[in-house]
């Protein structure tokens, strides 16, 4: 098959679905790799760190919209997983291994583009960096290395010759990318190093004794808490796993579950 979707002399076509799991799978990972490294390790932005609005300053709503960015990841991830299931047959067509990473990397490249165009210059809602002299050259740099760059490198790859080897060896590229998937999706929401204590967003409206009986469940105390009482830090000495109790509860997001792990490495 050539670049452009046609098959090969020889050659049984593969189906654009097929590219199309790599699409999704290569965009999901684009979407955790940035909410990780950006969100949580560098804690560079929120997805909506530059929207000046007074309810979305709020770092609860900041908070809940990264959270709701890596759901949407799960769900894209999850869809490409399924795509490739249903395709699986065409692993053993001629350079499926190839045509599967370059459609990985074109999405890769495309998650980076479009957050870029759309997120930081048309709507405004985040730059890369905005503690710099000049943020435009930060999301330059990030356009070019993680956008501009995969985008090429999928196109080269997807041009590339060769029958790709046996069925096992073609096997190889669609096996990485469902583990790249399952380990971004979890390392998406572990808790950082060291971490004592979990982050806990309750349901607005919620009592002061519902709080304290919620933190009873799971023998926490309350070590910091806002002014209204539904967002509270607690340490518990039953470990961060027992925390998902706390969904039974009137919680909303807590910091040690999924989609919440962000809320993780958040400074408090």
């Amino acid at each position: 098959m050539t670049a452009t979707g046609h098959a090969e002399p020889g050659c049984a076509p593969h189906s654009r679905t097929f590219r199309w799991s790599g699409y999704l799978l290569g965009f999901s990972l684009g979407g955790f790799f940035d909410g990780i490294l950006l969100h949580q390790i560098l804690q560079w932005h929120h997805l909506l760190s530059a929207v000046e609005a007074e309810a979305v300053a709020d770092l609860r709503v900041q908070i809940l919209a990264d959270g709701l960015l890596h759901a949407a990841m799960y769900v894209i991830a999850l869809a490409g997983l399924f795509v490739l299931w249903r395709r699986r047959r065409e692993f053993a067509l001629p350079r499926s291994d190839r045509i599967l990473l370059a459609a990985a990397l074109i999405g890769f490249g495309a998650w980076h583009v479009v957050d870029a165009v759309l997120s930081h210059w048309l709507l405004g809602i985040h730059r890369v960096r905005k503690d710099v002299d000049n943020p435009l050259f930060w999301d330059l740099l990030w356009f070019a290395v993680f956008g501009l760059a995969p985008l090429v490198a999928g196109w080269l790859v997807d041009r590339g010759r060769g029958s790709g080897g046996t069925v096992r060896r073609r096997a190889v590229a669609p096996a990485l990318l469902v583990i790249a998937a399952a380990v971004a999706a979890v390392v998406a929401a572990v808790p950082p190093p060291g971490a004592t204590a979990v982050t806990v967003l309750f349901r607005q409206g919620i009592t002061a004794h519902e709080v304290f009986a919620a933190v009873a469940a799971v023998d926490g105390r309350i070590v910091w808490s806002s002014a209204s009482g539904d967002l509270v830090a607690i340490e518990t000495d039953r470990g961060l796993v027992a925390s998902g109790q706390l969904y039974r509860h009137g919680a909303l997001l807590v910091s040690s579950s999924l989609p919440a792990g962000c809320l993780a490495w958040s400074a408090r």
